[in-house]
Parts: C-alpha cells; structure tokens; sequence
C-alpha cells in the first residue's frame, strides 16, 4: 500500500509524462497532449456545487480516462472520491476535489493520471510510451 496521494503528485505526474505542454501554468494549469487535455484544474462553476452550502466548488481537477466504462468503474468504487455532474454526462472524464485527493493512494492516482495521459496521446506516442516501460507485450 502506498501512501496518500497529494496534489504536488498530480502536477509531478502529469508533467513527467512525455510531449506534454503546460497551458496557465501558475493558476489553473491545463495539461496537455499533442493539444489534447488530459488533466486540468477547474475554475469554480454552477455544476460542481457543495450540497449544503450551494457555494461553487474552487478545487475540482478534471481527469480523462478511457471509456465510459473506465468512468463507470472509478465512480462507483466507493473507496474513491471521484465525481461528476451532469455536465460531464457523456464525457470520458471524472472530477476530483483537491481537498480529497488523499483518499486516494499515491500509486493509483499516479496510474489514473497515466491512463489519462495514455486516452489522449496520439497512437504513436502511446506505442512509445508503453514500449519505453516494457508494456506492450
């Protein structure tokens, strides 16, 4: 078992993924792929809103993954704290509130945000990637 993941962790993966570009980097950094997101953070909107206080969420980072499935998989296990909203109904991609991505192990999140990398990446890249950690056998 790993330890808790923290939000440096998220930034630390995502850039040592390779080709990846960074968009606002010093607020609300977009981190991208050949120009496609795999991971960002959000600025607060009216979907992602705390039940009680209906005040709007300000630490919500959007992650891609694979399919509808791969979605399906990490919202219903209940160990995690991933989320969407009905915006994101239809999009390949779970919400995460910074303020409990420790519930998350370091190790799995660093996985997600890898699958995230490896959803948006050009199949070349993707090839090399996998090839580079003996993956594609």
């Amino acid at each position: 078992m790993s330890r808790p993941a923290t939000i440096d962790d998220i930034h630390a993966t995502a850039r040592a993924m390779p080709h990846v570009s960074v968009v606002r980097p010093e607020k609300n950094p977009v981190y991208q792929v050949g120009s496609k997101s795999f991971v960002f953070f959000r600025t607060p909107r009216p979907d992602a809103v705390d039940p009680e206080t209906g005040e709007r969420y300000d630490d919500v980072v959007v992650i891609w993954v694979a399919s509808e499935g791969d979605k399906q998989a990490l919202l219903q296990d209940e160990r995690l704290p991933f989320f969407t909203t009905a915006h994101f109904d239809g999009h390949p991609s779970v919400l995460l509130r910074t303020s409990r991505v420790g519930e998350v192990e370091r190790d799995e999140l660093v996985e997600i945000i890898e699958e995230a990398w490896l959803a948006q990446a050009s199949e070349r890249r993707r090839r090399a990637w996998l090839a580079s950690r003996r993956l594609d056998e």
